[in-house]
């Protein structure tokens, strides 16, 4: 007896999608009010960190929690809840053994310097903008950090959110001093740029970590509900994937790709009842590639569905880049057909309303055969899906 399945998937794109940041004065950062909810402005920041003290130090400290970061699947950042709590953890990271190795870390000078200027102006210490900022989601993005040369001190600029090439920046000099020049992307490539901005993917696990906890993590849309007999059983797994261009402007740092398949897996039911036993399960999950992956075949190795029977006809395939906007769903209907009769299943897929669309339309079983372990080319990203 054959029974046909319609699985349907959406594979999206999470780009990062920044808030921009009005401009304050072009001195010292003003002290805000003594209220944990004090908005922190990434230009603030900033400036402050460009009258530090820096020294070899603190360069370490900050090029660690990138370089731990980035390899637990995210990109080379430092979130300052982490610069806090737990000073060189990087995203994904749970000892807190590191903050021993720093005499004097970041946090410490950030203190000193808000305490200092809050006594030059004349009121109290501004704990309340300190513990807004250890609660925020801002962050030192420090692209190429493993390339530090152990010496050289940072330019220190700001995400502008306004989607710029460039934006003004504070070069810190030998002597302690600081000035104004102008920071881009190819500056970035050769020396040591701190980038202010905000973070928006430690809350969730990267495929680093996943795989970490649970090295059989991957196995598809869905458990077994009902065991029967059914033809030959293959697995989809998407092999690698590469991302052909960046969206967003450099100052936002790496893109997260979300991938999501939708499906109603393993039918093998034998009878109208348990037919009515199905639901309709979703794998996700988060692939970070940072600006300097852009063009390279990042492996991946993940199964996508883990039992792709004869009867699957085709897929409905969607791809989209994040732009953020109010939580809405994708509704889509998952058929399964028995003795002439079709069964509906309802699947919704989580996106924002101001997602761009960057492919979609229909995969075919005899498509995806004939391209199993090809390159496919969907919009701006390459895929190798593999039958296997």
């Amino acid at each position: 007896m054959k029974y046909g399945k319609f699985l349907v998937g959406v594979l999206g794109v999470l780009f990062v999608a920044l808030e921009g940041c009005d401009k304050q004065m072009e001195e010292a950062p003003l002290l805000p009010e003594e209220s944990p909810r004090s908005v922190v402005m990434l230009e603030d920041v900033a400036q402050l960190l460009s009258t530090l003290p820096l020294g070899v130090e603190q360069m370490m400290e900050v090029q660690d929690a990138a370089g731990a970061s980035a390899g637990n699947g995210y990109d080379e950042e430092y979130r300052m809840q982490d610069l806090f709590a737990s000073p060189g953890r990087g995203v994904g990271e749970i000892e807190e053994t590191k903050a021993q190795k720093y005499g004097r870390p970041l946090r410490d000078l950030l203190r000193e310097a808000l305490a200092t200027k809050a006594s030059e102006a004349g009121v109290g210490a501004s704990d309340g903008w300190l513990d807004s900022l250890a609660l925020s989601d801002v962050q030192i993005y420090w692209p190429g950090a493993s390339a530090w040369d152990g010496n050289q001190l940072p330019v220190i600029t700001y995400d502008p959110g306004d989607g710029a090439s460039e934006n003004e920046g504070y070069e810190l000099l030998p002597d302690g001093s600081t000035r104004k020049i102008m920071v881009d992307e190819p500056m970035a490539a050769e020396r040591p740029v701190w980038v202010v901005n905000r973070n928006s993917d430690a809350d969730y696990k990267s495929l680093e970590l996943l795989r970490r906890e649970d090295p059989s993590w991957g196995q598809g849309g869905g458990g077994l509900i009902v065991k029967g007999e059914v033809d030959e059983l293959r697995t989809l797994v998407l092999r690698s994937f590469k991302a052909l261009r960046q969206y967003d402007s450099w100052f936002c740092g790496a893109s997260e790709f979300w991938i999501k398949i939708g499906a109603v897996e393993d039918f093998t039911a034998a009878t109208e009842p348990e037919l009515r036993l199905y639901q309709p399960s979703i794998t996700d999950f988060m692939l970070v590639v940072r600006r300097d992956q852009v063009g390279l075949e990042l492996p991946v190795q993940a199964i996508l569905v883990s039992e792709w029977t004869q009867q699957l006809s085709s897929a409905a395939y969607m791809m989209l880049e994040d732009d953020g906007g109010s939580q809405t769903t994708w509704k889509c209907a998952a058929v399964v057909k028995y003795n002439s009769k079709s069964y509906g299943f309802e699947l919704e897929i989580p996106l924002n309303s101001r997602d761009d669309i960057v492919w979609r339309g229909a995969l075919t079983h005899a498509f995806i055969e004939k391209n199993s372990g090809q390159p496919i080319r969907f919009g701006d990203v390459e895929l190798v899906l593999e039958l296997i």
